[in-house]
């Protein structure tokens, strides 16, 4: 199955009711991962790079890999831009042939968060390629990007906001965080609030170290994508790293590559099975 359409991916996930995450790759071995994880499950998620990781192999590379994959798929996949801090960035991953993109103004002051992600909207409205907002400040690390405000998304601001920039999904600050050095603690109430105005989907970034129970439960409050990057990158370097303390004359780069895809796809494939493990469409795979 080709690439699909962020757009026909939300259609599809609220209309499975699933839960789709949005997982973090950074190179071959990370992305082949996560396509497979994805295929393994049955249900449909999300795909995405930062710009940050993107400067490795740069956006056309990283489409052509995933396109190639998913084109040998079942399932269908969404090639998301995560974190697009500047205009260029959307630009160049539309451009590349991504599905889907993020454009964060959520440091700017209100006024010039909504001036500055209708830009996007505009730009990709001719692609016909959706777009993430983000409205309230994350805590936490994300990538090169170490953010100390903790803004909550105020409910009264939502409506406002999705209908003067035009987009299609809205990442939220409920008390989630970047990274795993800090403790999330999400304000449910909070969520129910915004969920209640939004006429769009929402967004929930941290997904790593949020309870599991949490978690299942936003599919409930409107949420249908959620950002995993910091545990697959910890399951990744954990494995490299055990390699090097086991045998540190270890020269066989393939099998130390392979045992950490392996790790990464194991990783993916349960959180989504842990996500949606009571919904008939996933795949229970041993």
């Amino acid at each position: 199955m080709p690439l699909v359409n962020g757009r026909i991916l939300l259609n599809c996930i609220q209309e499975k009711h699933v839960l789709a995450g949005a997982f973090n790759t950074t190179n071959l071995e990370t992305t082949i991962s996560i396509l497979n994880a994805i295929e393994r499950s049955g249900l449909p998620n999300f795909i995405q790079i930062a710009p940050t990781n993107a400067q490795l192999s740069g956006y056309d590379y990283i489409y052509e890999i995933v396109k190639r994959h998913a084109d040998k798929m079942d399932i269908p996949v969404s090639l998301h831009l995560d974190h697009g801090k500047t205009l260029e960035d959307v630009k160049q991953a539309v451009r590349a042939g991504f599905t889907s993109v993020m454009i964060d103004g959520a440091a700017l002051p209100f006024e010039e968060n909504i001036a500055f992600t209708r830009e996007a909207v505009d730009f990709c409205k001719s692609f016909g390629v959706p777009v993430e907002a983000e409205l309230g400040a994350i805590l936490g690390k994300e990538d090169d990007h170490v953010s100390e405000a903790d803004c909550k998304t105020e409910p009264e601001k939502v409506q406002r906001f999705v209908e003067e920039t035009g987009c299609d999904m809205l990442a939220v600050s409920i008390g989630n965080v970047h990274g795993l050095e800090d403790i999330p603690r999400i304000d449910i109430p909070l969520l129910q609030r915004i969920a209640s105005v939004s006429p769009v989907p929402l967004v929930i970034h941290g997904g790593s170290g949020i309870d599991a129970d949490i978690l299942r439960s936003f599919v409930n409050y409107k949420v249908a994508k959620v950002n995993i990057a910091s545990d697959l990158r910890k399951a990744f370097i954990t494995t490299v790293g055990k390699a090097w303390v086991n045998n540190n004359n270890e020269a066989n780069l393939a099998r130390v590559m392979a045992n950490a895809k392996q790790a990464v796809e194991d990783d993916v494939y349960s959180k989504i099975k842990m996500m949606n493990k009571n919904h008939s469409a996933f795949r229970k795979v041993s």
